[in-house]
């Protein structure tokens, strides 16, 4: 493993992974390995994005054609009839999104030893998942350059069987499968192909067995090796329709350097740098920062296992991205029954997985994200039409990352009917463009089409000639003693003035841009309940639902700045007690998270820590340091996994294109630390220090800008950031 100034970038464990989801992970953004097994039978779970097994039925994955009955389903919902949208479909059967699987496995099979000395580990900073074991080393990653999974075997007189290996727990019994095996100057090539019992596409894998000493036989559809010095593997799988020419992917692969450091060394040149741009630092001792993970996961409040699982979220969200963002697990699994499909949860998973890509500096993310939604939108096109009747786009709470229709919904879960979806998956790539300063014009192009939807969407307006957000979802809840679908959730409001302000600010030099502002305008403002709470619905005779896992409502809060303690101290109190009435449900990993995020913008600490806290004391986190999506480790899941780097952060520091906030929401059990290289809004890397009783911020500008700084005691300052020139600030009793 390695150390960046004091925190370990790996962790190790002394004992082999005997279930899949402990085993460690690397990953390219297409590719992913899962390495676990025992030393005589080691396996490598090779996945990649584009698996998905198809539905057997695309009529059913389109969105349904409701426009022509939308204006009176408004009327009804105007009128009080609260039931009114379950009645709004086109009466096809609930449909859940293809569900991911994995490949198959790379079997390595070697005489029986006696396993002494055996350790694992994982170096976050190259990818490299090791395991060792008398004298025998398997070391794997994925390389970024070359899109291939390389690894390599070495041990005196090895004598293996390798084998790829499609039977994996959830495998259908109508998978057509079909392996290859020929002998080739290297060694051996070897193949699987397997059919989908749906349809005609197909998954073909190849692994080329380059061999040094010693001497290669066949025995299909393994390949058998004897007294050699080490072998080396060299691993890629395709999605396909019709035939795949495999000797043509084995010929790409011979093409391949025949060195493993050679491809590490590409490999790293990418990753490393990359991986690298952040650190954190929380002052933990050195007994702990040595420990295996899975001792360190039994210290859930000690520093130095948020440290560990700061740079395991880093690497595992970088590792799954690039293709795609992350799925609901990452780029891995090891079974063909992913719970939820292992879709693109876009109501609330993808954007809390991701929360961390541009103050992170992971443009890598931000990258997958946006080529998402680009090869998504004429789907998003389909789905404003054939629901709505109207120009501009909306987003599908699911995908498969193949469609990005709206297919997925049914009474209880009207997710056809959320509108707040495109703003929401938007906000990161302005985000970013903000770090950056400047504009992407794809994203400024999606955003006018996101203003081109509401302007025919709303439509509708309440006794005061406001606009009305008619129907209206607020995932996946519903009002105390009503439906799902209603008028005015606080989400819509929130994502719909936010749209088109955005829009306008991306074109202030077109008609357009005044006609957008106006119509923000017209947006009703937030409502206040009985309890002194900011309502998740903000129409009359709406009642909140407390105990629910989302927190859509509060999406002012966070990921926007529509709601602060600084600019909108009243609302930013009824969102605090909002946060302070809800409840958690079913302890969904994904729910503690974000209400961690909201509380660090409302700059409370000690939810924060406590949010933060079910999650590491719930028994969250795999051996392997991937997550779950429940307590009790049940699930697999990245949502905590990838979300915990977002929360520390937001803790620690917080910016907008004007504003920096230092150490917002602090927990006193991490009295010392050091945040380097963050990205902000403004333009600037911060690298940020604490100690007892003393802070400091460096702030290096990359372009020049007036912003105000915040600190933990609330005073403000402006301050003037020159491009190129570094600046420092320090704060004194914080």
């Amino acid at each position: 493993m390695t150390a960046i100034n004091g925190p370990v970038h790996g962790t190790w464990e002394p004992h082999p992974a005997a279930r899949w989801e402990d085993g460690f992970l690397s990953g390219n953004g297409h590719h992913g390995a899962l390495a676990f097994g025992d030393p005589n039978a080691e396996r490598v779970v090779v996945t990649h994005h584009t698996l998905v097994r198809p539905s057997g039925n695309g009529v059913h994955r389109r969105p349904p054609r409701l426009a022509a009955g939308l204006s009176a389903l408004q009327d009804r919902l105007l009128a009080g009839d609260h039931t009114a949208a379950e009645e709004f479909t086109d009466g096809r059967p609930h449909q859940w999104a293809q569900p991911f699987h994995p490949a198959f496995q790379v079997s390595l099979v070697r005489p029986a030893g006696d396993g002494g000395d055996y350790r694992r580990d994982i170096d976050f900073t190259t990818g490299v998942v090791r395991a060792t074991s008398a004298g025998w080393t398997s070391r794997v990653f994925v390389s970024r350059p070359d899109d291939v999974i390389v690894q390599q075997v070495t041990a005196p007189g090895l004598t293996l069987d390798i084998s790829l290996d499609h039977r994996l727990p959830g495998a259908p019994a109508g998978l057509g499968v079909g392996h290859g095996a020929v002998l080739v100057p290297e060694g051996a090539l070897l193949s699987l192909r397997a059919d989908y019992p749906e349809g005609d596409r197909a998954f073909t894998g190849v692994t080329l067995v380059v061999v040094t000493g010693g001497t290669t036989t066949l025995a299909p559809p393994c390949a058998h090796v004897e007294r050699a010095r080490s072998v080396l593997l060299l691993t890629r799988v395709r999605r396909h329709t019709g035939e795949l020419d495999v000797t043509a992917e084995g010929r790409a692969l011979r093409d391949l350097p025949m060195d493993y450091d050679e491809l590490l060394d590409r490999h790293t040149a990418l990753h490393r740098p990359a991986y690298e741009r952040v650190t954190l630092d929380l002052a933990a001792g050195a007994a702990e920062r040595a420990l295996p993970g899975s001792e360190l996961l039994k210290r859930p409040r000690h520093p130095a296992l948020l440290e560990r699982l700061f740079a395991a979220g880093r690497y595992h969200l970088l590792s799954s991205c690039g293709l795609f963002p992350p799925r609901l697990t990452g780029l891995w699994t090891g079974e063909w029954n992913t719970a939820w499909s292992g879709a693109f949860t876009n109501d609330a998973n993808l954007n809390l997985q991701t929360a961390s890509a541009a103050s992170a500096d992971l443009p890598e993310v931000t990258e997958a994200h946006a080529a998402l939604i680009q090869r998504q939108l004429p789907d998003w096109r389909d789905n404003a039409r054939a629901v709505f009747g109207t120009r501009g786009v909306v987003a599908p709470a699911h995908t498969d990352g193949e469609s990005g229709h709206a297919y997925h919904f049914s009474r209880e879960y009207p997710l056809h009917l959320w509108t707040a979806g495109a703003d929401w998956l938007l906000k990161p790539l302005v985000d970013h463009d903000e770090t950056l300063g400047r504009r992407d014009p794809r994203t400024a192009a999606a955003l006018a089409e996101v203003a081109l939807f509401y302007e025919d969407f709303l439509t509708r307006t309440d006794d005061k000639g406001r606009l009305v957000v008619v129907p209206s979802y607020s995932p996946e809840n519903r009002p105390a003693g009503a439906s799902w679908v209603t008028i005015n959730a606080a989400m819509d409001l929130s994502a719909a003035r936010h749209a088109l302000r955005t829009a306008a600010d991306y074109h202030p030099d077109t008609p357009d841009a005044d006609r957008w502002r106006a119509l923000a305008d017209r947006i009703p403002p937030h409502r206040i309940n009985e309890d002194g709470a900011l309502a998740e619905w903000a129409w009359p005779g709406l009642a909140d639902s407390y105990d629910h896992r989302h927190l859509s409502h509060l999406y002012g809060v966070w990921p926007l700045e529509e709601i602060t303690p600084y600019d909108t101290p009243d609302l930013a109190a009824a969102a605090h007690r909002a946060l302070e009435l809800r409840g958690a449900e079913n302890d969904s990993a994904h729910g503690h998270l974000h209400h961690a995020l909201i509380a660090a913008r409302l700059r409370d600490g000690d939810r924060v820590a406590h949010a933060l806290g079910q999650v590491l004391d719930g028994d969250f986190f795999h051996t392997s340091l991937m997550s779950a999506h429940y307590p009790n480790r049940h699930v697999y899941n990245a949502d905590a996994a990838h979300t915990l780097p977002a929360v520390l952060i937001e803790m620690l520091l917080q910016s907008t294109p004007h504003r920096l906030v230092l150490l917002p929401a602090l927990p006193p059990s991490l009295p010392a630390g050091r945040l380097a290289g963050v990205r902000t809004r403004f333009g600037a890397e911060v690298e940020l220090t604490w100690a007892p009783g003393r802070a400091t911020a460096v702030l290096k500008p990359t372009r020049t800008a007036r912003i105000e700084v915040r600190t933990s005691s609330g005073d403000a300052e402006s301050i003037d950031l020159v491009a190129g020139e570094d600046h420092a600030l320090s704060m004194e009793a914080w």
